[in-house]
């Protein structure tokens, strides 16, 4: 059994109590969250389902049932200078940490000093930690990489993640720019944009023991040509539905990685593909996309018996046993 506390109960940290608690072989044993809209309550009750008897706390010292978890995990920000000082916290409870942090899962080149003081910090407490979800994690890293394990040669990659924004939660859609206009785009655009993928590119390079030279990135909106109704307002056309980002790595002139990167609403035709040129060539396409919510939230399920068996210190994704799906069934009974 897999004891977990949680840090950090927004939308995602609801839908990781509804996915943990329902997950045969894990039991959670608290939740934190310094909101005081809700510290005192129910985290079951929180979460929009049954009463849990855990009561969320506003953070680690008075969480009395720390001491009984195994891994925690945090879902509160996706800066990793944000996240450092929670890691800490964590790592002096004796805890394996997965989290949600988006800039936590490759950060060895894009933060490499903030990268080795959270290494050495879990080796010295025992600890190890890893940071992951769909999207820096699995799907535009990860994935592609194991799929090259057929490859006699590869020579690039590259990776297309075309979503519909329609069905994503809303902060999704606000994290995208939807529904502000060309002006306030740029006015916020160092804050409207997909975190993480400089550090997608640099676990592929990894994984493919590639030094890249150069790494750039480009973010432009994506223009709404009709009118577009969301459930929560209408997209004008000629605003902003959404972004196109890409990040490419370079090995001298050569571009051998291409991550492209499109959320919309109204994008028509969602899919996850991966081309992979080499020997053999080959192209993999997930129809209709791999949704985002729901994937992210699962795979930090998954993740929790992964992490527990690994050694102390910062993870990547590369360096874990390969989450999957798991359950604990009991056992038969024997006539």
């Amino acid at each position: 059994m897999i004891k977990v506390v949680q840090l950090g109960l927004g939308p995602i940290g609801q839908r990781l109590t509804r996915y943990l608690s329902e997950r045969e072989g894990i039991q959670i044993v608290g939740g934190i969250d310094p909101d005081p809209q809700k510290t005192g309550k129910d985290l079951g009750k929180w979460a929009d389902i049954q009463e849990m008897n855990i009561t969320v706390s506003p953070n680690l010292d008075s969480c009395l049932s720390v001491d009984d978890a195994d891994v925690a995990v945090i879902s509160t920000v996706s800066s990793l200078k944000k996240l450092e000082a929670q890691v800490k916290e964590v790592a002096d409870c004796g805890l394996d940490i997965v989290s949600t942090c988006e800039e936590l899962s490759h950060p060895w080149q894009t933060q490499p000093e903030l990268a080795r003081r959270i290494d050495d910090y879990c080796k010295q407490q025992g600890v190890s930690c890893v940071g992951t979800g769909v999207n820096p994690g699995f799907l535009m890293d990860f994935l592609p990489s194991v799929l090259t394990s057929v490859c006699r040669k590869v020579e690039h990659i590259k990776v297309k993640r075309m979503q519909d924004a329609r069905p994503r939660r809303k902060p999704f859609r606000d994290k995208i720019g939807a529904g502000l206009t060309e002006e306030e785009f740029n006015e916020k655009r160092d804050t409207i944009r997909h975190v993480g993928l400089p550090e997608s590119v640099y676990m592929i390079a990894d994984a493919m023991n590639w030094e890249l030279t150069d790494m750039s990135e480009t973010l432009e909106p994506i223009q709404a040509d009709k009118s577009i109704q969301t459930e929560s307002g209408t997209v004008k056309r000629g605003d902003v539905a959404g972004v196109r980002q890409v990040a490419r790595g370079y090995q001298d002139d050569q571009e051998v990685i291409t991550l492209i990167f499109e959320a919309a609403v109204g994008i028509e035709h969602s899919h996850d593909s991966i081309y992979i040129t080499g020997d053999p060539a080959f192209t993999s396409t997930v129809e209709g996309g791999v949704n985002g919510d729901i994937a992210t939230s699962a795979i930090i399920v998954n993740t929790t018996q992964a992490i527990s068996r690994a050694t102390p210190g910062l993870k990547t994704m590369l360096d874990i046993t390969a989450p999957a799906y798991f359950s604990k069934q009991e056992a038969p009974v024997l006539d």
